[in-house]
């Protein structure tokens, strides 16, 4: 799984270097090394290197800068903290760029459908420098929710020794007294749409909400993807969630490009990190801060680039099996600044594993173990973000898996934000977000209704586009505890109600989804994990005999090889072959041979 197949006749012989050093260049010696090579080494002291740069190992560091976002925003300079403690720990740090959509940007328009599809574009380019350039190791810097799956699942693909460093959340903004994320915004659209809220004070909650770099301040897509990667041990623990404009976030930034080094000479690749314990550990981190939907996504392609196995079926076993301990927005009062004040995730950590809900021997790319890292934490006296284990926010983590006549497959559904456990009311279907989100602002979706949106699934949509617009308008409108919605599409981790999401198979593939009519009766049964609507098999299957599948949006260009290529929800969406397909072709190896 490394770069280099096992054949030292394929690579020139290397001169003039030690064997220490020759052993932390296993595979760029192959690149800069010998006579052969004098024209690589000409091309690169164009860009700035010397005699010696060429005697270190090249570490790639892979930056997901963008100036489209707060979220990538800091990432050029972080990177420059970075390069400082590689070179400081005796290596030749290689930046390059990859690309990055903002969600909260795009969300509600055509732009959100290249998000999802962004993950595996970020992973494949990020794999084609590393191969391309043959570096000895990587880190990858992340911020916005899609690149921070793409870099584990890069190193998890390449398998050669690296991290993932989280650019760190945004501040809260303030506004009438009170602190205030980007769900706040969306929300107050819905407001202002009912006649709720002035465009003066939605003005000014729209320039104060976001007051400077870093991601989504909640328990969102991206903070809950940060703390999985911790939970993964692949991002080092207490570093990648010091906030993004936090002075402490340049020292993160050098000892992440230290702790790289450490781990080339180890020999500690991502293989030896992600196993199918460290995949359970993320898992009940998400569960007990009541996080995105989107990691059960996430860690399913992140679970198939290291070919762990992994079900849908799991995300439901272990959520049911931990409590919620993390009082975080969108469903509880708190933001990530604030559960970094009060002890960070490793006090999340702490309490799990003392409660027994963790692989506590799982290792990190710290050097330590989880368990050691959670019990090296310091929390901070009288915090109220993190519950003690005897009295949790709820018995039960903020994930379940639903099944049915409706979702054969699954669809994910997060229950951290509300404890409505059964919902029963008549189908308000659309076949686009964009005439869902136009019937919420008409104020024709009213209160016991269950509104359907299909053909936004990975292939219909394509791109799979977050609901943030239509659930956010809900709420705004004083239906978000009376209403119920299910999709093909995804949800925000910004999104709070009763929502079904992933919703298996999707529409474009024929699932039963697609032959729901308005009026027909949708059930949520959470106890019982049942999604039905009431319809008889045979009338589902009459129905989809005289379906046809909707012209496809692109017929050229990315969203459409995506569309052709993407897997189900239920299997991550992603555009590899399943890793059982693949599990038997000879891997790329790690070469050291000279």
């Amino acid at each position: 799984m490394g770069l280099l197949p096992d054949s030292a006749a394929v690579l020139p012989k290397r001169r003039n270097y030690p064997v220490t050093d020759q052993q932390l260049k296993p595979r760029s010696h192959a690149l800069i090394d010998g006579a052969n090579r004098a024209g690589a080494r000409a091309m690169l002291r164009a860009c700035g290197l010397k005699d010696d740069d060429f005697q270190k190992p090249l570490i790639g560091v892979a930056n997901t800068w963008i100036e489209i976002g707060p979220c990538n925003y800091h990432l050029r300079e972080l990177a420059e903290h970075v390069k400082e403690g590689i070179r400081a720990a005796g290596g030749t740090p290689l930046e390059f760029n990859t690309v990055s959509i903002s969600d909260g940007i795009t969300m509600g328009t055509e732009g959100m459908r290249a998000s999802l599809v962004s993950r595996e574009v970020i992973t494949d380019s990020i794999e084609l420098v590393a191969r391309g350039n043959l570096f000895d190791a990587l880190i990858v810097l992340v911020g916005c929710d899609k690149t921070i799956p793409a870099g584990v699942m890069a190193l998890a693909r390449l398998n050669i020794p690296g991290l993932v460093l989280y650019g760190g959340s945004i501040a809260p903004g303030k506004f009438e007294g009170h602190a205030v994320t980007i769900q706040d915004v969306y929300e107050a659209i819905g407001a202002h749409a009912r006649g709720n809220l002035s465009d003066a004070r939605l003005k000014t909650l729209e320039t104060s909400a976001c007051p400077g770099a870093g991601a989504c301040g909640g328990q969102f897509t991206a903070n809950t993807m940060a703390l999985v990667c911790e939970f993964l041990g692949i991002a080092p623990m207490g570093l990648s969630s010091v906030p993004a404009t936090d002075p402490a976030k340049a020292t993160a930034g050098r000892r992440s490009g230290e702790l790289v080094m450490d781990l080339l000479r180890k020999n500690v690749t991502p293989s030896k990190i992600l196993t199918k314990s460290a995949i359970e550990n993320a898992i009940a981190g998400v569960a007990t801060t009541g996080g995105s939907t989107n990691s059960v996504l996430h860690l399913l392609a992140i679970a198939n680039e290291a070919k762990i196995p992994l079900s849908i079926d799991d995300f439901d076993r272990i959520s049911s099996r931990v409590p919620i301990l993390a009082d975080l927005k969108p469903g509880g009062r708190f933001v990530a600044t604030d559960l970094y004040a009060a002890g960070g995730t490793a006090l999340v950590a702490k309490r799990m594993v003392e409660g027994g809900f963790l692989h506590g021997e799982c290792p990190t790319v710290t050097g330590r173990t989880l368990g050691e890292e959670a019990k090296a934490t310091r929390e901070t006296p009288g915090q109220e973000v993190v519950r003690k284990l005897d009295a949790p926010l709820k018995p039960t983590g903020g994930l379940v898996i639903l099944k049915g006549n409706l979702a054969p497959e699954g669809c994910v559904i997060k229950v951290a934000g509300h404890n409505l456990q059964k919902f029963t009311g008549p189908a308000r279907v659309f076949d686009s977000e964009e005439a869902a989100f136009a019937a919420v602002e008409k104020g024709a979706i009213k209160a016991g209704d269950v509104v359907v949106i299909r053909y936004e699934g990975p292939k219909g949509g394509p791109g799979m586009r977050e609901m943030l617009a239509v659930t956010a308008a809900l709420v705004g409108e004083g239906l978000g505890d009376s209403v119920a919605l299910l999709t093909d599409g995804r949800f925000s981790g910004a999104t709070h109600g009763l929502m079904a999401g992933h919703v298996a198979p999707e529409a474009a593939n024929r699932g039963p989804i697609a032959a729901v009519a308005d009026g027909d009766i949708i059930t949520f049964d959470i106890p019982n994990r049942q999604l039905n609507v009431g319809l008889t098999a045979a009338e589902i299957q009459k129905r989809l005999a005289s379906w046809k599948p909707p012209a496809p949006r692109f017929l050229n260009g990315v969203m459409a090889k995506y569309a052709l290529l993407v897997s189900s929800p239920s299997l991550g969406a992603v555009t590899t072959p399943p890793a059982v397909l693949t599990a038997s072709a000879q891997p790329l190896q790690n070469v050291r041979s000279v």
